[in-house]
């Protein structure tokens, strides 16, 4: 009884553990607008959907100019009784309230200008400002290339007008309008400009309905069609502009993804194979998809980037599990591509197709649904943590330092279906990189026994030297030599004289 009591508390904690380990589960009310009205919703948008974030947006501002406008009127009353307590004579007064006037004149129209921001266009243009422009100016070719698509797109656009007739030509005079007054409101803010094309779509929209009553089908390809022209000319002006920190966010999204160039699927529990040929070549594919939407000019054509990328990734996903694949394993996989291709200018693409694609695509259908799990992946992406990893936060820490690596998967934990050449392959990658360690350590020691003996010579170098200096080597003028004993120069051999014999008389 104990025994069964215990494999049962240990399948429940193995099931816990799988459960928290699959953390990047997001459920598809989620997906949706968090003020229940059915459609997508967006984190660019606070999480509503383009028609209740605008809803929102228009409240706020509104509650804004109404804000400025009291505070406007009670400095105003501050003022006039303040200068009706401070004055004493007539001809000051007389004086002071011609400068109050202008004051207050100045003040109104200050206020007025920045209320009407959004409907005039501002005439500040500097030399320093020009000259900035004019040195960040594309190059003649890039102008050309450019000029030569917008000239296309422009004939492409008449000729698909003409089949709506009369329609057609007023829709052409309302495009020329708006791209008018939009090379007129430069100096707006992006999100300002963003609002007056959204308003464009809104109002082309409804006119397409009611007033020329075109049937639903052919107001979606109008406004397709709308959306090319107009975006095809205005993208050089408003995709990632200098005032706004897209740039900025684009760096931050690239080098995040390749700190965490060693995430691998197992980790986020991707089922996708990549042994099988086919597998692999729809991850290609889906990698090549996401990358090429930065090419794109077109706020449609960047989410049919986006559309391709994700049926690339449910192929794949079915082709390994061999059923249709589930929300639950796209997410993951479509993290998994994003870390894998990196793709450019992300968060500026994001950005842009928000604030310029017709909204009715990212509210509903499934382009809207591919796009909102994007910025799910890389809102994702920019919070991963160890826990989204089940990793510790030690290992977690080393793998973003660099300093060491996750381990290859083991043999013991293939599938039974698994080819004996791939086990083998992955041993053989295990024993390399413990090769490779190996031969970084003894690098290293040899660096190490490299500088010890650079610094021992040095030592006795410098020993030397300081012995040298305390104790000079003197040498003495060398003697002169002595003279041998049979020598005839027996007066410079300073040896005693010889014995001389003496004879005795006995």
């Amino acid at each position: 009884m104990f025994l069964s009591l215990t494999l049962f508390s240990l399948n429940r904690k193995k099931m816990s553990l799988k459960s928290e380990r699959r953390g990047i589960h997001v459920d598809q009310s989620e997906l949706l607008c968090k003020k229940g009205c059915g459609y997508y919703g967006n984190p660019a948008w606070q999480g509503f959907c383009s028609k209740c974030w605008r809803e929102e947006y228009h409240k706020a501002r509104q509650k804004q100019i109404q804000e400025d406008w009291e505070l406007a009127e009670r400095l105003q009353r501050e003022e006039e009784e303040a200068y009706a307590s401070s004055q004493s004579t007539q001809g000051a007064q007389s004086l002071t309230f011609s400068k109050f006037e202008e004051k207050k004149t100045n003040e109104k129209t200050r206020k007025v200008t920045t209320v009407k921001k959004f409907f005039t266009a501002s005439s500040r243009t500097g030399a320093k400002k020009a000259e900035i422009q004019e040195a960040k100016a594309p190059s003649p070719s890039i102008n050309r290339q450019a000029s030569i698509e917008t000239d296309r797109v422009s004939k492409e656009f008449i000729e698909f007008l003409k089949t709506y007739h009369k329609p057609g030509q007023d829709i052409y005079k309302q495009c020329k309008l708006f791209l008018d007054a939009m090379n007129h409101k430069r100096e707006l803010s992006i999100e300002e400009q963003s609002e007056c094309a959204q308003d464009f779509y809104q109002n082309v929209a409804e006119k397409l309905q009611t007033r020329w009553k075109v049937p639903p089908e052919k107001v979606e390809k109008a406004m397709d069609q709308i959306e090319k022209y107009i975006m095809t000319r205005q993208y050089k002006y408003v995709f990632c502009p200098e005032t706004t920190d897209d740039e900025k966010k684009d760096l931050a999204v690239q080098k995040r993804i390749r700190a965490l160039h060693w995430v691998t699927p197992q980790m986020l529990c991707v089922p996708v194979n990549e042994e099988i040929p086919e597998v692999s070549d729809m991850v290609v594919k889906a990698i090549t998809d996401i990358i090429e939407m930065d090419s794109k000019r077109v706020p449609r054509d960047k989410l049919a980037c986006i559309t391709k990328c994700s049926k690339h990734i449910f192929n794949a996903i079915k082709i390994t599990k061999n059923e249709p694949a589930s929300a639950d394993d796209f997410l993951p996989t479509l993290i998994y591509i994003v870390l894998k291709g990196n793709p450019p200018r992300l968060q500026s693409n994001i950005q842009y197709i928000t604030r310029f694609c017709n909204p009715s695509r990212l509210m509903t259908g499934e382009d809207g649904y591919y796009f909102t799990n994007l910025c799910c992946a890389v809102a994702f992406i920019e919070k991963l943590d160890a826990q989204s990893l089940n990793l510790s936060q030690e290992d977690f820490d080393r793998f973003m330092t660099g300093q060491t690596s996750p381990k290859k998967q083991e043999s013991d934990s293939f599938s039974p279906d698994v080819c004996l050449g791939v086990k083998q392959m992955y041993k053989n990658l295990d024993l390399l990189s413990q090769l490779n360690e190996r031969q970084e350590r003894i690098v290293n020691e040899a660096k190490k026994l490299e500088k010890d003996l650079i610094d021992w010579t040095d030592g006795i170098t410098k020993e030397v030297q300081d012995i040298v200096e305390k104790y000079p080597l003197e040498i003495k003028p060398k003697n002169q030599a002595l003279a041998a004993i049979d020598s005839e120069n027996v007066e410079n051999d300073k040896l005693p004289p010889p014995l001389q014999p003496q004879v005795y008389a006995g």
